[in-house]
């Protein structure tokens, strides 16, 4: 006799139940147009696909590792589609990258808005509450002297690709030059620390200038102009200026203050979250660095998107400050009772921003257990997608909660009923406390001896 996956798992696990609840035909019918009926070959099956990226995010995962504990666990199988045990690799961890390319902000938001259909169930919320976080890029805190070794190196690698001659490699010059900016906060060494500094953007000049007349001599420039510029802004950037780079590989990365005791500066891109009364994300847009009362009408606009409805009460925090209304959504901000509000209303808005805080650790969850904390993802794409997959994961795993709980109250309430059928039957017995004499005066004697 021949069973499916289905018939061997247990029908209680939360992946289980949530591969039951997801309209896997939706992901099948919005991207299938991206591929090619006639020509190549065929393509992976697009239900493992989003199934993977689900996954990857759900249990904090790297593409490598989604791909490698696929081939272990059989309730990943099941949730991708797979109705015998595979043996192989589903596909490979380039393939994940590309099928993110292919879909685009637009399927990462189809993912999401499925995310929140499965707790549509659960969370009908008119209310709804805002605040926004730094989405910290996977790069190294910037100096100037550390992004100048960089361009060195690459003018250096470069060259030795090309075959380009170099009338000098300065690998002993800049060795004592490196030696010389360290512990460049003690008094004794900052001028020799600052001496470096400027020798080393200098060479760096002189490299990238001989670069520059090597590659138009044989006629690549033009293939490395875009290069050029970035590693030429880099080395005549100043301490204060502004637009700077922050990252060779990562160029569109922005230094955001958000005033934290612990973390002065985070290196990334700002991220709006919009979360429900009960507790469901219907909301996750990102942004560059805009003030945050700014991320108010596009982010209602993407709930109304995903959701089909208008939230009609928005609690932020005093950062949104100098919105009062968008559209037919009220956005309401902590703010001083007024002399004419009674106890009653002083309450309600106090507890409505004491439900407010509760988006904190959410966002909170999303950074330490969805990948929000550090964005691998490339360029102002990943960090659009990031945040999405962030929150479906998010969704997703309340989906999963749900699920648990409504099974076992289901099955509490049925042994419940059961049992009472049975008190029903059987013969009451009154249960009566035995009399008992008081104690004579020997007896409260004897209590306290020793």
């Amino acid at each position: 006799m021949f069973f499916t996956l289905e018939d061997q798992l247990n029908q209680k696990h939360p992946l289980y139940l949530l591969a039951k609840e997801i309209d896997w035909e939706k992901f099948e019918n919005a991207f299938r147009t991206l591929y090619s009926q006639e020509n190549g070959r065929p393509c992976v099956p697009i239900r493992r696909m989003v199934g993977l990226l689900i996954l990857k995010h759900l249990r904090n995962l790297s593409d490598e590792s989604v791909v490698g504990q696929w081939q272990e666990n059989v309730y990943y199988q099941y949730f991708c589609g797979e109705q015998e045990l595979a043996v192989g690799e589903p596909c490979t961890s380039t393939e994940l990258v590309e099928f993110r390319k292919r879909i685009g902000t637009e399927g990462a938001e189809l993912i999401l808005q499925e995310s929140i259909r499965v707790n549509s169930d659960h969370d009908k919320d008119s209310m709804g509450f805002i605040d926004s976080t730094v989405q910290e890029k996977n790069v190294t805190f910037p100096t100037d002297a550390k992004l100048t070794k960089k361009v060195i190196r690459r003018c250096q690698k470069l060259s030795g690709e090309l075959d380009l001659p170099v009338r000098q490699s300065y690998k002993r010059v800049l060795k004592d030059l490196y030696r010389d900016q360290r512990f460049r906060n003690h008094p004794k060494n900052k001028k020799k620390a600052l001496r470096a500094d400027k020798k080393v953007k200098t060479i760096a000049g002189r490299l990238l200038r001989e670069l520059e007349r090597n590659l138009t001599a044989k006629g690549l420039y033009d293939d490395y102009a875009q290069d050029i510029a970035l590693w030429w802004r880099v080395i005549t950037q100043q301490k204060n200026d502004k637009d700077k780079v922050y990252s060779i590989h990562e160029p569109e990365v922005l230094c955001i203050s958000k005033g934290k005791e612990h973390k002065k500066y985070e290196f990334g891109n700002k991220v709006s979250v919009v979360r429900t009364w009960g507790g469901l994300i219907v909301g996750a847009l990102s942004f560059r660095n805009e003030y945050d009362g700014h991320t108010i009408d596009p982010a209602l606009a993407q709930v109304e998107r995903l959701t089909g409805r208008r939230l009609k009460v928005l609690a932020g925090d005093r950062g949104y400050r100098g919105q009062k209304m968008s559209g037919t959504t009220k956005v309401v901000i902590p703010d001083t009772p007024k002399a004419d509000d009674s106890c009653y209303k002083r309450r309600k808005k106090h507890n409505l921003f004491c439900k407010r805080a509760g988006i904190e650790p959410v966002i909170g969850h999303l950074k330490s257990d969805h990948r929000l904390g550090r964005n691998f993802y490339k360029g102002v794409f990943g960090d659009e997608v990031n945040i999405m997959f962030s929150a479906a994961a998010y969704n997703f795993k309340r989906a999963m909660r749900l699920l648990l709980d409504f099974i076992f109250g289901w099955v509490i309430r049925i042994c419940s009923g059961m049992d009472a059928s049975r008190r029903n039957i059987a013969p009451r017995i009154e249960l009566r406390p035995c009399p008992v004499a008081p104690p004579t005066h020997t007896q409260r004697s004897a209590r306290w001896a020793f």
